[in-house]
C-alpha cells in the first residue's frame, strides 16, 4: 500500500511553534504518513530531521496584496453593520502612504472598498483575488512541485497570508484536497481570512461558531475541531527541567519566588515599561514585609527596542530579564522567527514562577495549563506616550467576550493595587484557576494533549 503523503506548508514562520517543533511530525509517522514541510520561511527544518521542500520563487501578484487589504475593510464594514457593533471599527491598521508606491496602494484600497463595500461586492473581491494568483509564475510552480510530488493533502499551517494562495489553489486545481490552520484564538473577529481551502482546521466549538458567522460561505461539514498542539507539550518531564538547572542557567535567586511579567508589542501596550516598573515597585514593598519575591521579564518576542532598559537597569536587583530565543530575520513582525528552544524556555519559566502579569495576552492559557493565575492589567498612565490608547480598548475585542466570568483572571485597576492582587495571586488563586480552565476548556478542545492526533486523524479521514 502506497505510503500516504501530507504537504505541510510553512508559508511564513507563523506555524513553526505549532507544527514544526512539537510532536506534530513524530505523531504523523506514528500514524504512518510521510511528512514534508513545504517550506518558505528562512529556517533549515532539515536541522531538525525533518523532509523539507524549499519554496525559492514565493511572490505574489502585485495586485492581490491591495485586493485584500480591501477584503479586509470591506469585512470590517460589513461585520460592523451586520452585528451592529462598533468594535470592528477598531481592527483596523492605518495604511502606509510613506512612498509614491504606497500612496498608490492606499489610493486603490480606497478605492475598492469605496465600490465594492456589500455582500455580492466582497465575493467579487475574493474571486479577484484567486484570479490572480493564478496569472504568477508562483503558482505555476508549485503545480510543478505538486505533479512531481503527488502529495495526497495540503495543510497550510495559517490563514491569513497571501503568500499560501498559490500553494493551495494549485492543489485544488490538481484536485489534492487542503486544509488550513486557524493559528490564534483571536484571528476571526479582525477579518484575517485569506484563504479558501476544502476544509478549515480550528481550535474550539467557539471557534468553529465564528468562522461560520463571519464566513457564511463555509459550510459545517469543512471544519475539524481539533485544537492547538501549543498546548500539548506543557507538563511533560521531557521538556521540564528543574529548578535548580533552570536557576542556576538564568542566574535566578534559589531563595527567591518569581512571578513572570511578560511583555506586549509596543502597538498593543505602549505602556509596558511603565507597568514593568510599577511591579517591579510593588514587589520592593512586598519584600521589605517579609517576602523574597523577584520578577522574570519575558519580552514580547517581537520587540527588539530598548524602551525597557531603564527599568532593567534601575530594578536590576528585582528584575531578571529572559529574552525569548526568536530571531531576526527581517524588518515586519513575522520575520522574527522562534528557534526550537524557545518552546523549552517558555515552558520552564512558567513551570518555575508562581503567576504571570501582562496585558490580554495568550499566556493566561499556557499559565493554566500549569494551573497558575494570570493577572490582566486594567488601569491607564497619566500623559500616555500615546495619546488615543486605553486599556479599554484592548478588553473590548471580540475574543475577550469568550470569557465566562470576570473572576477568570486577577484584575489590577491601578498601580497601588498590584501588590495586593499578587498577594492574592501567590496566597488565594483556586476561584481564579478554576475559572481560567473553564476558559481554557471553552476556547481550546480538550484533551489539550490531543490536538495533533484529532488534527491527523481529520486529515487522514479526507485523503481521497
Amino acid at each position: 500500500m502506497k505510503q500516504r503523503k501530507i504537504f505541510i506548508l510553512l508559508p511564513d514562520g507563523v506555524g513553526l511553534r505549532n507544527f514544526a517543533y512539537t510532536d506534530f511530525h513524530k505523531q504523523a509517522i506514528i500514524n504512518g504518513l510521510d511528512v514534508v514541510f513545504w517550506n518558505n520561511c528562512s529556517f533549515d527544518l532539515k536541522s531538525l530531521g525533518h523532509n523539507e521542500i524549499k519554496i525559492t520563487n514565493s511572490k505574489a501578484h502585485i495586485l492581490t496584496d491591495i485586493f485584500k487589504k480591501a477584503r479586509v475593510q470591506i469585512d470590517l464594514d460589513l461585520n460592523s453593520k451586520r452585528f451592529n457593533d462598533k468594535i470592528y471599527e477598531s481592527y483596523r491598521f492605518r495604511l502606509a502612504t510613506d512612498s509614491f508606491s504606497n500612496f498608490l496602494k492606499f489610493l486603490g484600497v480606497q478605492l475598492l472598498t469605496l465600490l465594492y463595500s456589500s455582500p455580492k461586492g466582497i465575493e467579487r473581491i475574493r474571486n479577484s483575488i484567486l484570479k490572480l494568483e493564478k496569472k504568477t509564475i508562483y503558482y505555476n510552480e508549485c503545480l510543478g512541485v505538486l505533479r512531481k510530488e503527488k502529495p495526497d493533502f495540503v495543510f497550510c499551517t495559517n490563514q491569513r497570508t497571501t503568500l499560501a494562495l498559490a500553494p493551495i489553489l494549485a492543489a485544488q486545481e490538481l484536485n489534492i484536497p487542503t486544509g488550513t490552520f486557524i493559528f490564534s484564538w483571536d484571528n476571526l473577529p479582525k477579518a484575517t481570512l485569506v484563504l479558501e481551502p476544502n476544509y478549515y482546521f480550528v481550535w474550539s466549538v467557539h471557534m468553529k461558531a465564528e468562522l461560520m458567522k463571519y464566513y457564511p460561505f463555509i459550510h459545517e461539514n469543512q471544519i475539524f475541531v481539533t485544537g492547538t498542539p501549543q498546548f500539548e507539550m506543557h507538563n511533560s518531564d521531557e521538556h521540564i527541567t528543574s529548578k535548580s538547572v533552570f536557576f542556576n542557567e538564568n542566574n535566578l535567586d534559589i531563595k527567591k519566588k518569581y512571578i513572570c511579567f511578560s511583555g506586549d508589542d509596543i502597538t498593543t501596550s505602549p505602556n509596558d515599561p511603565i507597568y514593568l516598573a510599577d511591579t517591579a515597585k510593588a514587589i520592593s514593598s512586598l519584600n521589605s514585609k517579609g517576602n523574597n519575591l523577584g520578577i522574570i521579564f519575558r519580552r514580547c518576542p517581537v520587540d527588539f527596542s530598548d524602551r525597557f532598559d531603564i527599568v532593567l537597569e534601575k530594578y536590576k536587583d528585582i528584575i531578571v530579564p529572559i529574552d525569548p530565543k526568536w530571531e531576526k530575520m527581517g524588518d515586519s513582525w513575522n520575520s522574527v522567527l522562534p528557534k526550537k528552544d524557545d518552546m523549552t524556555l517558555q515552558i520552564n519559566t512558567i513551570a518555575h514562577t508562581e503567576m504571570v502579569i501582562n496585558l490580554g495576552s495568550t499566556m493566561v492559557f499556557d499559565y493554566i495549563t500549569h494551573n497558575k493565575p494570570c493577572a490582566f492589567i486594567n488601569y491607564d498612565i497619566p500623559n500616555s506616550v500615546q495619546t488615543d490608547w486605553s486599556v479599554s480598548k484592548i478588553y473590548e475585542y471580540v475574543h475577550f467576550r469568550s470569557m465566562p466570568c470576570k473572576e477568570s483572571v486577577l484584575w489590577i485597576d491601578s498601580s497601588e493595587s498590584i501588590e495586593s492582587i499578587i498577594k492574592v495571586g501567590l496566597e488565594q488563586p483556586d476561584t481564579v484557576v478554576k475559572n481560567a480552565q473553564k476558559w481554557f476548556e471553552k476556547i481550546n478542545q480538550h484533551p489539550r494533549e490531543e490536538a495533533s492526533q484529532r488534527i491527523l486523524k481529520a486529515i487522514e479521514e479526507k485523503i481521497i
